[in-house]
């Protein structure tokens, strides 16, 4: 039998996380200018939460399968699923009052998604800086808001909550913009930190 030569095939596909970090980043500073009490939920934010903070981030999520970044794909395929069921937690409750979520509720939606934040903030302790800034801000961003739910603050700490939660998508869309233009110009454009 003939001796065979592996072939390795180089991966030319562009980097999708920048996709992700943008999706996520922009609509999270939109949905926490809401919460800071700039202006009312409405139909921006629960569209941005649709399509972008939602589709685009599944689509970047599948393209790290594809890279093999298990770390990648876990985070943006949840997190824009995330965005997705919100948006229809708020649709089905005005659908069908009877289904509406209640605060205490909401508060233990939160929560489990602050839990499951804080698990992939510590993988980011094997990553960049920047990540690491991204997953815990985040993750208080999620401890903030059941907290808020739960029916014991006051609405200075929902707004409050809101400029963190600003902060925290400022933080991706920093981190998105600094993937494309290091790739871009080819060198350190714009700092992520060190990786561990």
């Amino acid at each position: 039998m003939p001796e065979t030569t592996p072939v390795l095939i180089k991966d030319t596909t562009a980097n999708p996380a920048p996709l992700g970090l943008f999706a996520f980043g922009m609509t999270t500073v939109l949905l926490n200018c809401h919460n800071a009490g700039f202006f009312g939920m409405n139909t921006m934010i629960l569209a941005m939460g649709i399509c972008y903070g939602g589709i685009a981030q599944v689509i970047a999520g599948i393209f790290e399968f594809k890279k093999n970044n298990t770390f990648g794909a876990t985070a943006f395929v949840s997190y824009g699923f995330f965005w997705l069921s919100l948006v229809t937690l708020v649709f089905l409750g005005i659908l069908n009052p009877a289904l509406k979520t209640t605060d205490s509720e909401l508060a233990v939606y939160l929560l489990m998604w602050g839990l499951f934040t804080l698990g992939l903030f510590i993988a980011t302790l094997r990553l960049s800086v920047a990540l690491q800034i991204i997953f815990a801000s985040l993750a208080l961003l999620f401890f903030l808001l059941a907290i808020g739910d739960s029916g014991v603050t006051s609405p200075a700490f929902h707004h409050a909550t809101g400029y963190e939660g600003i902060f925290c998508g400022l933080s991706a869309i920093y981190t998105g913009l600094a993937q494309v233009l290091n790739e871009v110009y080819g060198k350190t454009v714009l700092p992520l930190g060190p990786k561990k």
